[in-house]
């Protein structure tokens, strides 16, 4: 008889990080070894966005990240319908020296 060998992790979640940060832009840039995600707060009319979070990983984990959304967002969609983005303004360009996506 074949046993399942279960791949138990355990995952240790502060009370400051388990309040999360509310961000409305993301920035993110590449370097050959690692992905950078940094996390923006923007105001309504304040030209200055804040910072509020960066994620650094591999551009492995950076790729399973994005399959991870695409199956969050897949279920979202069957659940609560389209997500609607075509109302969303763009914002400008801004280039630190390397490849940039925003989000």
């Amino acid at each position: 008889m074949e046993q399942k060998q279960e791949n138990n992790v355990n995952i240790e979640l502060s009370e400051e990080v388990a309040t999360g940060v509310y961000t409305n832009l993301a920035i993110i840039t590449h370097s050959p070894s690692e992905f950078v995600a940094d996390f923006i707060q923007m105001m309504p009319g304040v030209p200055k966005g804040k910072v509020r979070s960066r994620v650094i990983m591999t551009p492995e984990n950076a790729k399973r990240l994005v399959e991870a959304l695409k199956e969050n967002i897949n279920k979202y969609e069957q659940i609560h319908g389209t997500i609607d983005v075509g109302g969303t303004p763009p914002m400008p360009p801004m280039n630190f020296g390397t490849p940039t996506t925003q989000a």
